[in-house]
């Protein structure tokens, strides 16, 4: 039973070295396996990324600022004559020209008064050739005795009186005119008609309910708040000359509306710093609107020689923006940069970079300080 149980040990320890063997064989061909294969060649890792020449270019350098368009004239059209309202001469909303009709109140009442002033003068007009004519013959019988001092005098009074009558009446007939004139409401300036507030039959008052609004809008204000550091430097550019303005709706890259800054408020607003501005706009198409929100870039001087990048080229960490410039052995390099103003889709670099580098402007994500890079250039 001994010598059995002594059989199945040195049994056991036989398995277990032979297996130890075989799998201490296994594990150098494994080794020498991974050893033997090809190594890949840093070229063959290395991420083939888009490069773009850094290069010097003289930039316009800009002030952006949110804005407001205003109207330069909008009033509200009232009569001034009372009267029913006859007819609308125009629809609501419509554009309209200086002078165009828009309104007509019921004339016929101003129409008898100025045929009444117009009696009136013609009679005192009578009245007035009468008493020149008795004047006359007075003065003639009086230089000859037959007619008496007071009898002259009253005559000469009364050749007087109608001369009065009758210029009295010719300011009553302008009157008359001016009344009858303004039955017909007509546009003051040219501008967009608003909603309107007195329908065909209305009874209106001197001064009394609105019958409509009217706006004028080409040109137009767009109205912004420069702070006192930029006031300094749009006062410098303004002395050399007209400072352009370039407007942009939100949803526009280039500007479609330009005009000139016209206008600097004599004080600044101590809760806020900023004073306000006013630039006029040309609005062709009518396409702005008093109220409405857009974006005002003023042009205040060039910059010359400034380095470029695409704005592609940045990236942001803790530390600040950085762009990869190509290195030695074409390796990342990254360089904190200090940016300036902006050219479409260039921007302009400080500080961190030099003219005639390469920096990397894709690809991004997948590199980092040091990388395998494979540049090609844009």
């Amino acid at each position: 039973m001994r010598n059995g149980k002594i059989a199945f040990a040195v049994t056991t320890v036989v398995v277990i070295v032979v297996i130890a063997f075989v799998v201490l064989r296994r594990g150098d061909s494994l080794i020498g396996g991974t050893a033997g294969a090809a190594t890949p060649s840093p070229a063959s890792t290395a991420m083939p990324v888009p490069v773009t020449e850094i290069v010097k270019k003289d930039i316009p350098v800009y002030l952006d600022y949110s804005a407001r368009t205003e109207s330069i004239r909008n009033i509200a059209l009232q009569a001034k004559v009372p009267g029913y309202i006859r007819q609308q001469h125009v629809p609501d909303g419509t554009d309209v020209s200086e002078g165009d009709l828009l309104y007509t109140i019921d004339p016929r009442d101003f129409q008898a008064a100025l045929e009444q002033a117009k009696a009136q003068v013609q009679r005192d007009t009578a009245a007035l050739d009468y008493a020149h004519s008795n004047l006359e013959r007075g003065s003639t019988l009086a230089k000859s005795g037959y007619l008496a001092k007071d009898t002259f005098d009253q005559r000469t009074s009364a050749a007087g009186q109608a001369e009065a009558a009758l210029a009295m009446d010719r300011a009553a007939l302008r009157t008359a005119e001016l009344n009858l004139s303004y039955t017909e409401i007509r546009a003051p300036f040219g501008g967009r008609l608003g909603r309107n507030q007195a329908p065909v039959g209305a009874l209106i008052t001197v001064a009394g309910t609105p019958l409509n609004t009217l706006v004028q809008l080409d040109p137009i204000y767009v109205t912004f708040n420069p702070s006192e550091t930029d006031l300094i430097e749009i006062q410098r550019a303004r002395a050399a000359g007209k400072i352009a303005a370039d407007i942009l709706l939100p949803s526009e890259t280039q500007a479609r509306h330009k005009g000139e800054l016209t206008f600097i408020d004599n004080t600044i607003d101590r809760s806020t710093g900023t004073v306000v501005a006013r630039a006029t706009i040309r609005n062709a198409d009518l396409s702005l609107l008093p109220g409405q929100f857009v974006r005002i870039r003023l042009p205040i001087r060039m910059e010359p020689d400034a380095l470029m990048v695409p704005q592609a080229a940045l990236g942001s960490s803790q530390l600040g923006k950085y762009v990869y410039v190509v290195g030695e052995g074409n390796k990342a390099d990254q360089r904190l940069v200090l940016l300036g103003p902006t050219d479409g889709s260039l921007v302009s670099v400080l500080k961190g970079v030099s003219e005639g580098e390469h920096v990397i402007s894709g690809n991004l994500q997948k590199i980092g300080p040091g990388a395998a890079i494979r540049p090609s250039l844009q």
